[in-house]
C-alpha cells in the first residue's frame, strides 16, 4: 500500500450517479491506489469538515475532476475560497454524460493519460 506524502497533489472528484461522475471518482482512486496522488472527500470540504478543509488549504496541489457542467467539485472548493491547481471536466474531453450506463476501461485508460500528460508532465511508466 502506498504511503501518504505531503508533497503528492491532493484530487477531488465527482461522484455523482452519471457515468462521467463515476468515470472521475474512479480515475482518482486509482491515483490514490496507486500512490501518485492523495484523493481526499470533496463532500467533507463543502460540509466544512474542519480536518478535511484544512488538508485542502494545505497549499498542496489540486486537480479536481468534475464529470459535467455542473461542477460541482469546483463549487465545493470555492465555498473554501479554494482553486484547484488544475479543473478537469470530463465531458468537455467529449465524454457523454448519460444515467445508468458506465464507462469502459478504455474511457479510464484516456482520461489516466490525459492527466499524466497535463498535470503530472511525467508518462505512467516512469511514475512510482
Amino acid at each position: 500500500m502506498p504511503t501518504l506524502s505531503t508533497d503528492k497533489p491532493l484530487v477531488y472528484a465527482c461522484s455523482g450517479c452519471s457515468n462521467v461522475a463515476q468515470l472521475a471518482n474512479d480515475v482518482a482512486l486509482t491515483l490514490d491506489r496507486t500512490g501518485v496522488m492523495q484523493m481526499s472527500c470533496i463532500a467533507g470540504v463543502g460540509g466544512n469538515i474542519k480536518s478535511i478543509v484544512k488538508l485542502a488549504q494545505s497549499g498542496r496541489p489540486i486537480l479536481a475532476l468534475d464529470g459535467c457542467k455542473l461542477n460541482c467539485v469546483k463549487q465545493s472548493l470555492a465555498l473554501q475560497k479554494i482553486t484547484p491547481t488544475w479543473h478537469i471536466e470530463l465531458t468537455q474531453l467529449g465524454y457523454k454524460k448519460q444515467e445508468q450506463v458506465d464507462c469502459d476501461l478504455a474511457d479510464s485508460y484516456r482520461l489516466l493519460q490525459y492527466i499524466y500528460q497535463t498535470t503530472l508532465h511525467t508518462p505512467p511508466s516512469k511514475l512510482n
